[in-house]
């Protein structure tokens, strides 16, 4: 079907509203300086700039004269299903942040190319079998869980699963028993994994410092672990981390690793700090405390400029991965309201189960601290995606006030119509700024995607139904 005849009469119309007014042009405009972004903020307000010494105006701006008299500006969330086009000005931040750490660059020297680094994956245990693909070693698809001797779980429900699953199928990721699935560990890990990875790195410093001879003390005037790292939600709703870890001299970047720094002496010490932490929850009515740890699957790369992983490819991993949250589980794209109804969500049964059991769960006594509730939607991970540690590279703020920068400077015509002021002029500025909406009509929404080459967002029901 055409897309254009999945275009409600309602959403035509309030296109067609905004591409005949007289102030489309200013809109479009707009819509260009936010880069498409499909969830804009409305600011109402104005700017004043004075000479402090006469107090003659020098320049005046006031969002009366902007199309509804507003001034839109970009949202500047990471998620890319809400908003595909600011969340790929944070994607591109963070390849620059994570490439620059592997080969110098934004304030790191070059000569960090020859210090240890690797590419890292913790996962998440088993909590019971779910729908997954297999590749054979020649990468033919094998089957899903083969069991020859058969049996149902007693639930009555197959042990095994013979069928050779599309990667789009829909069943991927989903429990072959879901009454026999381990929902209450599921979501606890979730919750429990930044305490794992916090722990993770506490041991990865002993281990390394135990390798070298030297206390934890004497370890932080000899070396420094760096890194960089990202959460990515499983098809079955468990998160596992990325990282890229790297050792560094006792001034970080700036610095010469020790000769005993060297990947063999990471990979040791990371192989052991993923077995050897644990985390565990509180008691709460009902429940005891469990303990969570790392699943078996670990993976240690080492990053090379040319090798089989290049620092090109790592640092686009990672970054692909920090717009992304649970949406490939099927949940919802923002919290849930106290009381919410489940029923009355389009959700499969695997995310509502999850879902369901961070309600039930947040609401014992006992794991208050948890927030199971709150991060229902996300399933009970409630850490940040994208962290690094302070002197692996640059950081996303010094990024972002770089640009920022530069779009004042490109801007000033645009918001006041004169050329800006030179850079030893004092002047006193005067702001009145207040926030009175945000986001696009559906037709706007259309439009701005249009004229920016922007995709929809996979959460709004124009982007389900047109992309």
């Amino acid at each position: 079907m055409n897309p254009a005849e999945l275009i409600s009469p309602t959403v035509s119309q309030t296109l067609a509203d905004r591409a005949t007014r007289a102030d489309y042009g200013r809109w479009a405009t707009q819509v260009k300086h936010t880069g498409g972004c499909a969830q804009p903020v409305h600011l109402r307000g104005r700017v004043t700039h004075l000479d402090p010494a006469t107090g003659e105006v020098l320049r005046h701006y006031s969002t009366s004269t902007e199309p509804d008299g507003v001034l839109r500006v970009a949202c500047k969330t990471r998620r890319a299903s809400r908003c595909p086009a600011c969340a790929e000005v944070y994607r591109a931040d963070t390849y620059q942040l994570v490439r620059a750490g592997l080969v110098g660059g934004k304030g790191v020297p070059n000569a960090v190319t020859g210090h240890p680094a690797a590419f890292v994956t913790l996962t998440a245990p088993s909590f019971g079998p779910v729908h997954t693909t297999r590749k054979t070693r020649t990468g033919k698809t094998s089957p899903c869980h083969p069991r020859r001797s058969g049996g149902t779980c007693p639930h009555g429900n197959a042990l095994g699963c013979g069928e050779h699953h599309h990667p789009d199928d829909p069943r991927l990721g989903e429990p072959l028993c879901p009454d026999c699935y381990d929902y209450t560990g599921h979501v606890l890990f979730n919750a429990l994994a930044p305490e794992l990875w916090r722990r993770f790195t506490l041991a990865l410093r002993r281990r390394l410092a135990k390798t070298a001879g030297l206390t934890l003390t004497e370890l932080k005037t000899s070396a420094v672990v760096s890194f960089a790292k990202v959460a990515e939600y499983q098809r079955r709703g468990l998160v596992h981390f990325h990282a890229v870890i790297r050792l560094d001299g006792p001034h970080g970047p700036t610095s010469t690793p020790p000769t005993w720094a060297t990947f063999d002496a990471l990979t040791d010490a990371v192989q052991h700090a993923a077995g050897a932490v644990r985390a565990s929850s509180p008691a709460a009515d009902g429940l005891g405390p469990r303990a969570f740890a790392w699943g078996l699957q670990l993976d240690i790369r080492p990053i090379n400029a040319s090798g089989e992983l290049t620092d090109q490819a790592v640092a686009g991993y990672i970054a692909k991965y920090a717009t992304k949250a649970a949406e490939c589980v099927g949940t919802v794209d923002r919290r849930l309201s106290p009381g919410t109804d489940l029923d009355t969500l389009d959700l499969r049964a695997h995310p509502r189960r999850l879902i369901g059991e961070c309600l039930r769960l947040g609401a014992l006594p006992g794991l208050e601290d948890l927030r199971l509730a709150e991060w229902a939607h996300m399933l009970g991970f409630r850490g940040h995606f994208s962290t690094k540690s302070r002197r692996y590279s640059t950081t996303l703020g010094a990024l972002r006030e770089a640009r920022a920068e530069h779009q004042r400077q490109q801007s000033e015509e645009v918001t006041t119509g004169r050329l800006p002021l030179f850079a030893e002029d004092t002047v006193l500025v005067v702001r009145d700024w207040r926030m009175v909406g945000r986001g696009h009509t559906p037709g706007e929404l259309l439009l701005s995607a249009a004229l920016c080459g922007q995709k929809l967002p996979a959460f709004h029901p124009i982007g389900r139904n047109t992309t």
